[in-house]
């Protein structure tokens, strides 16, 4: 966590000393424009950042009223808490979340919040798909599931007596993740974790910790369960009280353990921002959205 802090501080000055050198020039032109937070928005937002600086390089050529200067788009990760942490503080242009937004954090950014909808994501309850589980179930009531993760059931043979009496590994996001907030009130209620889970970093890391450990089970992300089973099923998701995640369920809403994954903002949005969103809610957003396993929360004419 002290590296991501580290990281964000550094972009931080590097966007101030970029307005502070383009202030003079061009009446306060926003070259530069930094997205922090949310691990699962990251790799979507840090591919296109890389292929718009590299289709455009100057602001001029996405738009001839820009001035002629280098785009730069950093993006950060560090978790939903600190994306939107970040831009209520302004150390950030924009908050990056894969949760909903509290009410306290909206009255934080001020009146003239906005939130920008990317793409919907579930969290999926995954085992490994070399699990003996998988041969016998494929649907776990929610009860079921809070025991697991509470550490109220804590061997296989607890799930189902037809299982070995292997330890019950359980993977979890940090509590940092807007992935522990949204499994918490979906499933967990007023019950907390086990202490003995293991915390990932991020939902790639937490989907591969599940893919290694034959006994393991977490909450991988929609998009990060898709791109971990890309080239062959490692990963095998329950249903959840009778309910597959799909993308007809988690639209329809069907499938409960879902959230919106986005990127907020307290500021007036610029001109260099603008443009910038323009590209991510464009065929080409649509198209990196879908390549990291997510549905598109927009639709493109």
């Amino acid at each position: 966590m002290k590296k991501v802090f580290a990281l964000i501080v550094a972009l931080a000055m590097v966007l101030s000393l970029g307005s502070m050198a383009f202030a003079s020039g061009d009446e306060d032109f926003q070259s530069a424009i930094l997205f922090c937070g949310s691990t699962s928005l990251y790799p979507i937002i840090s591919s296109l950042a890389s292929s718009f600086t590299d289709e455009y390089v100057t602001w001029d050529q996405v738009d001839p009223s820009l001035p002629d200067k280098n785009i730069s788009v950093y993006v950060a990760p560090g978790g939903s808490g600190v994306g939107v942490s970040a831009a209520i503080d302004g150390t950030a242009d924009f908050g990056m979340l894969a949760r909903a937004i509290k009410d306290s954090e909206v009255e934080a950014l001020g009146e003239d919040y906005q939130c920008f909808i990317v793409a919907r994501d579930a969290l999926t309850v995954s085992v490994n798909a070399e699990n003996p589980i998988c041969d016998i179930m494929d649907d776990m009531p929610t009860e079921t599931i809070r025991q697991i993760f509470a550490g109220e059931i804590e061997t296989w043979d607890q799930v189902d007596p037809s299982l070995p009496a292997e330890a019950i590994n359980v993977y979890i996001r940090d509590l940092s993740g807007g992935a522990y907030e949204v499994f918490q009130t979906a499933v967990m209620g007023d019950s907390e974790v086990t202490a003995a889970a293991t915390q990932s970093a991020s939902m790639t890391e937490l989907a591969t910790n599940i893919a290694g450990d034959p006994w393991g089970i977490g909450y991988a992300g929609f998009g990060a369960y898709n791109k971990a089973n890309a080239d062959g099923q490692v990963l095998f998701a329950m249903k959840v009280d009778g309910i597959e995640a799909t993308t007809e369920s988690i639209i329809s809403g069907e499938y409960t353990i879902q959230r919106p994954v986005m990127f907020v903002t307290g500021d007036e949005i610029s001109a260099s921002e603008q443009a910038f969103i323009d590209y991510v809610f464009s065929q080409t957003g649509y198209d990196v959205v879908e390549a990291n396993g997510y549905i598109p929360a927009f639709e493109v004419e």
